[in-house]
């Protein structure tokens, strides 16, 4: 990796989070270029605009978490443990990888109703993320774990509302029971799911 690459690659990592605890909103250039000891226009020489660091933070960010989420998941048996595996890295990367919040949850509130290239980003991403859920949840259906039935999409939204309503939980509401009304709502969701017998 050559010095530049090396350098931006670090500049990415602390605008994560910066972003993670006070949104796209919170990222300025001048706050950045004081976190990482970098003059503004340094800092702009590897970017060129906001719009184009904003961006490259959302793609690092979700290579970081099919780094960290998605490829364990898929890496652990199909069936019903490959879904359990997938929830459980979500669970982690939202409370233990990224303290300041989820990237993701926080920007699709930024960015709702502002179209741009970060939201249209930000939409794939989450269309790809609801698209791999429904995936392993076929995986399990094919295994036999799961009720041959099964509403794959619509399994796949229930869990990531579980995952928004954990965010909401534990980041707004600082309930402490937050991940354990999580669980025990996907624990419910994974048994309704479930081939009956």
């Amino acid at each position: 990796m050559s010095k530049g690459a090396a350098t931006k690659g670090a500049i990415l990592d602390e605008a994560i989070a910066v972003t993670s605890r006070d949104g796209f909103a919170g990222l300025t250039v001048g706050s950045l270029a004081e976190r990482t000891g970098m003059s503004k226009s340094g800092l702009f020489a590897h970017f060129g605009s906001m719009d184009r660091l904003q961006l490259q933070v959302l793609q690092r960010t979700q290579e970081r978490f099919v780094d960290c989420v998605v490829r364990p998941g898929l890496a652990t048996p199909r069936g019903e443990r490959r879904v359990r595996a997938v929830f459980d890295n979500w669970l982690h990367w939202a409370s233990e990888i990224m303290p300041g919040g989820c990237i993701f949850v926080g920007a699709a509130i930024e960015f709702d109703e502002r179209p741009g290239e970060l939201r249209d980003a930000l939409v794939g991403a989450e269309r790809d993320w609801l698209e791999l859920l429904a995936t392993v949840a076929g995986s399990a259906v094919a295994d036999g774990d799961f009720d041959p039935d099964l509403d794959l999409e619509q399994f796949a939204f229930e869990v990531h509302s579980l995952m928004l309503g954990y965010h909401h939980a534990s980041r707004l509401m600082h309930d402490p029971q937050a991940l354990t009304r999580t669980r025990r709502a996907f624990d419910a969701l994974i048994e309704r799911a479930r081939r009956s017998h």
